[in-house]
């Protein structure tokens, strides 16, 4: 559905038929979720070239961008609506981009944020009015949509209200939030993005100090606090906003589709990506033990061979 609308927006904008995609995932994704993801292309009418990594498209994006000279090591911080993922790479004269590690959750997100409100807000509606939202789908949904509109509120106010008529049973539900309260109600998520910041770095074999750029990709990287707490991590450190996070990800897709493509402008021509793969691959042995073939993080595309007797 959603790769089908693409399809036709971009060819409404284009004027003509589009065959060919380049399709991001999210770093953390295992094979069969990447291949579901190329099987929806195909469904869709679209020759797949590639699947690539969320942050590793945010990062050529950025180095695009930033026009970068000499080697920098830049950690791209990608938490999205439903994921998030953590991605080291070293880039050279803005070309060169080499993933050196990846790391993330695949179920954490904005979505986690919008729930803890729902639930806060529900338990508020029970103890005025002494009557259960839950036992109303459609209660529930236009609350999260509210929600959602407070949480977006909160990256740029201290407090946010919620107002919706006829909630439940002819109830009118009006409320607010302040900044603080949802920091402390998603406190623990937020805290959790640092452990994969962790992992990444040690993966890579590098000290937070050796990192160059701290780049922010994904809606959810507008939090606040979450911008503080990485920020703290990486000693005081600025944080490099200068790429949209919303629209990065696309940005370094569509670069990557035309050096696929065959494009031979000049600031694509020496474009040369090198990634890895996000999670270790291996194969069943005697006693239902997985036997690791191909370690996490190893550089793709990669052969490697093992006997077994």
């Amino acid at each position: 559905m959603v790769l089908t609308k693409m399809k036709e927006t971009a060819e409404a904008y284009l004027g003509k038929q589009v065959s060919d995609a380049v399709i991001t995932v999210p770093a953390y994704f295992n094979d069969s979720q990447r291949q579901a993801t190329k099987d929806a292309g195909a469904i869709a009418g679209l020759n797949v070239l590639r699947i690539i990594n969320e942050p590793t498209a945010a990062a050529l994006a950025y180095g695009l961008d930033k026009n970068l000279r000499g080697e920098k090591n830049v950690l791209i911080f990608d938490l999205g609506g439903g994921t998030f993922d953590v991605s080291v790479l070293t880039i050279d004269e803005g070309s060169m981009f080499e993933v050196r590690s990846t790391a993330g959750d695949t179920h954490l997100g904005g979505e986690d944020f919008d729930n803890r409100m729902v639930e806060h807000f529900v338990q508020e509606f029970q103890r005025k009015h002494r009557k259960d939202l839950r036992k109303n789908p459609r209660a529930i949904r236009r609350l999260r949509t509210a929600c959602e509109r407070a949480k977006r509120t909160l990256s740029s106010s201290t407090e946010a209200s919620i107002e919706i008529d006829a909630l439940f049973e002819g109830i009118d539900f009006y409320s607010k939030l302040t900044r603080a309260r949802f920091e402390e109600m998603c406190m623990d998520l937020f805290r959790s993005t640092l452990e994969p910041v962790e992992r990444a770095l040690n993966d890579a074999k590098m000290d937070k100090s050796q990192i160059h750029d701290v780049v922010l990709v994904g809606g959810s990287t507008r939090i606040p606090k979450v911008q503080k707490l990485l920020r703290d991590f990486f000693n005081g450190k600025e944080l490099s906003m200068g790429i949209n996070p919303d629209e990065a990800v696309a940005y370094g897709a569509a670069v990557q589709a035309a050096v696929l493509s065959g494009d031979s402008s000049e600031a694509i021509r020496d474009v040369l990506l090198v990634d890895v793969a996000p999670l270790s691959l291996g194969i069943e042995t005697a006693g239902g033990v997985m036997t690791r073939i191909v370690e996490r993080n190893t550089r793709i595309p990669c052969k490697t061979s093992k006997t077994f007797t």
